[in-house]
Order: structure tokens, then sequence, then C-alpha cells
């Protein structure tokens, strides 16, 4: 692949910050929150149910928003400010959720610095079109998970050992942790300053005197062509149902563990494992990228989690969660940047913008319904399994679809970036 722009190592830095957020997201904050409900009397279970659902409000919010802000930075000098502003409302949000807030309160924060984060990935991910070629993609987007994992885990482990030493320094649980959430603001803050300065939009659309009126009917457009277009539009479908597994994994790995009886040290310490394990893996993914199809990592990948998800219906003990985590490290960064960069071979560069809202519907409302669900069941049944047990199905569907729409697609997306 040879050594990475200027331009390329500003991209994959802002994975290096954004994945802070993330680490924070699937560790900390679900521990913090739960340990804050159940101080206020709230069951086990039902706050799980109440952080599923919180989940599920913000990526429901971004994938409802999502076209219409990816259609509006396509434009041309418009991605950049964009960003900034969906950055500014993450990073904000993020060091918000130091305040002394109660439980209800503090899910609303969540959401709005879930939202500003999530919401910034769409012109971050179209941005990949504009700081690299073709021919590289899957290597860069696969090296900013890899470089995002292990660029977290520093952070995160600063963070860490405020709250595992807090008895013995006297800070206290409660100040350790806020202290950790607002380092972690500032480092994905400071993470996305390169980006911020050097980005420059290759690919856009030219504006037009009725902003609001033409990018609606440019959804419409865009809308219609995908209708037209097989390859992405079943793709996109078999997206939604893989990816949903994927992002819900993510977002109530901490939680389900909790309720199995995983004490708080051995789940963060068995996800930083996951941080430390992906950086590899990722950058394996990123050569494989190189001698063999895309689509096909992808799909071992779908298969790889199916067996996942079912050794996770009979877990119960710290071991168990431990080689979970490992597992989960292993395929996680390959099967995100690999449909990343596959997805942006695909469309239209000019339109990446409102194309990537359009994926981030399929990537979000996935992650709405899987975690609507899992805390659905979970309420329902008064068991976390009951919950996990619907992902395995998920990404058995995702699977079928995605070997359909790999039978549509134009060779070229196909290829390996070097043959």
């Amino acid at each position: 692949m040879g050594k990475l722009t200027r331009s390329e190592r500003q991209w994959v830095l802002y994975d290096v910050g954004n994945s802070a957020f993330v680490m924070l997201v699937t560790t900390i904050l679900p521990i913090y929150f739960k340990n804050m409900a159940t101080a206020a009397g709230v069951p086990l279970s039902r706050s799980t149910a109440y952080w599923s659902f919180a989940a599920a409000t913000a990526t429901l919010l971004v994938a409802v928003s999502g076209p219409v802000l990816g259609a509006v930075a396509d434009i041309r000098g418009f991605r950049k400010p964009v960003f900034a502003l969906l950055l500014a409302i993450g990073v904000g949000g993020c060091a918000a959720l130091a305040l002394p807030l109660g439980w209800l309160a503090f899910l609303g924060v969540f959401v709005l610095a879930k939202v500003g984060f999530s919401a910034s990935l769409i012109c971050y991910d179209a941005m990949l079109v504009d700081v690299t070629e073709d021919d590289r993609m899957d290597s860069v987007s696969s090296l900013g998970f890899a470089f995002g994992y292990i660029g977290s885990c520093i952070p995160f482990v600063a963070g860490l050992a405020l709250i595992l030493t807090a008895d013995r320094t006297g800070l206290g649980a409660v100040r350790a942790t806020v202290l950790a959430i607002l380092l972690i603001a500032a480092w994905w803050l400071l993470c996305s300053l390169p980006l911020l300065r050097g980005y420059r939009q290759r690919h856009y659309t030219e504006r037009q005197p009725a902003i609001a009126r033409s990018t609606f009917r440019h959804l419409g457009a865009t809308l219609r062509e995908i209708r037209g277009q097989p390859e992405i539009l079943w793709f996109l479908i078999a997206f939604f149902f893989y990816i949903d597994g994927v992002h819900t994994i993510i977002e109530l790995a901490t939680s389900y563990g909790k309720d199995v009886g995983v004490a708080d040290n051995q789940l963060l310490l068995a996800l930083l494992l996951t941080q430390v394990v992906a950086f590899p893996c990722a950058l394996l993914f990123a050569r494989l990228s190189r001698r063999f199809e895309a689509s096909r990592l992808i799909s071992a990948s779908i298969v790889a989690y199916i067996g996942i998800t079912l050794f996770a219906l009979q877990l119960d003990r710290a071991s168990e969660f431990w080689v979970l985590a490992v597992c989960v490290a292993i395929f996680q960064g390959g099967i995100q940047a690999l449909s990343r960069s596959y997805f942006a071979r695909i469309i239209p560069k000019e339109k990446c913008g409102e194309y990537f809202g359009f994926y981030d519907i399929f990537g979000k409302g996935a992650s709405f319904m899987g975690t609507s669900l899992v805390g659905l069941f979970t309420h329902l049944f008064g068991s976390s399994r009951a919950g996990v047990a619907v992902l395995p199905l998920l990404f058995t569907v995702g699977y079928f679809l995605l070997r359909r729409a790999v039978r549509m697609a134009p060779s070229a997306a196909q290829e390996p970036a070097c043959k």
C-alpha cells in the first residue's frame, strides 16, 4: 500500500479520537449509569432496558436526519462546517456527562452526545473519498479502525487507572469517573483538530439558491437512483441486518456482562483487551483486503458473529466473557471497515455524503432495531439472554442478503485492492 499521505493520516487520527468516546460508551458509562440507577432503586434488568432505549433513541434521531445532513455536506464548502458543528455537539455532550446529574437527566445528555458523535461520522465516512483513492480505500478504512482501537486505549487506560485507584487516592469512584469522562472529551477534541485544519473537499455538488428545497429534491433523486441500482439497494438491506448485531453487541456488551454476574473490574479489563486485540486484527484485515474480495471477508465475519452470539447465550462466568471479548475483537474492525470502503467504491463520489447519509440510516436504523429488541425482550422476560437470542437470526438474514447484493455488484467493486 505504501506510506499514508498527510490527508490520510489526518483522517485516521479522527478515528483515534472518536474511538475513545466509543470506549467510554461501551465500558465506563453503562457501569456508571447502572450504579447510579441502582442507587436510585432501579432494578438491574430495567436499567439495562432504559440504557437500550436511550441508545436506540440516539440512533433513530441520527438515522432520520442523516440523509439531510449528508446532502447539505455534499455542497461545495459545506462538509467541513457541518462536521465541525456535529463534532462540537458530540464533544460538548461528552464533557457535560461529567456534571452532577440524576439518572434520567444523564440519559438525556448521553443521547445528545451520541447524536453528535454518530452524525459526525456521516461527514467523516464521506471524507474517505476525498482523502484517498479507490485502490487504497480498504486499507485506509481498516487502518482508521485499527489505530482507533489502539489509540483509544491511551485515554481509556488513564481513566481506568483513576477509577481503579480511586479508593487509594481518595478521589472516590464518582469523582474518578468524572475525571475520566473529561479526559476522553479532551482527547476526542485534540485528535480532531488536524482533520479540521487540513481537510479539503474534492468531490461535491454545486450550491443551489434555495438550499432547503434543492436538498430535498436531491434526496428524492438519490432515492430513485438507489432503487434503480440493485447492487447498492441490496447491500444496504443486507448491511441493515448484519450491522444491527455488530452495533448492538458494542452498545450492550457491558450491560449484558454485568447482568450475568461479571464484576465491574473484569468487564473493564476484558473490554480493554478487546481494543488491544482488535488493533492487529484490523491491520490483518487491511492486509487480507489486498488479496481477497472485501465481500468475502465481510461474509466470513458475519458467520463468525453468528457463532459469537450463540456462545453468548450460555455465558455465565467472567472467563467466558473474556473469551467472548477476544472473539468480537478479531472481527469487529474488519466488518465495519470493509463495509464502509466497499460502499464507498460503488457509489457516486460527488454525492458521497448523501449516500453515506442513507448508509447511516440503514446502519443506525439497524442499531435502533437491535437495541430496541434487546431492551424489549429483556424487559418482557426479565432476562438479558432473551434479548441476545434475537441476534443470531439477524446475522443469518444479513449473510444471505449480502451474497445476493454481491452477485449484482460490478466486478470492480468485488476485486481486492491489489491483485
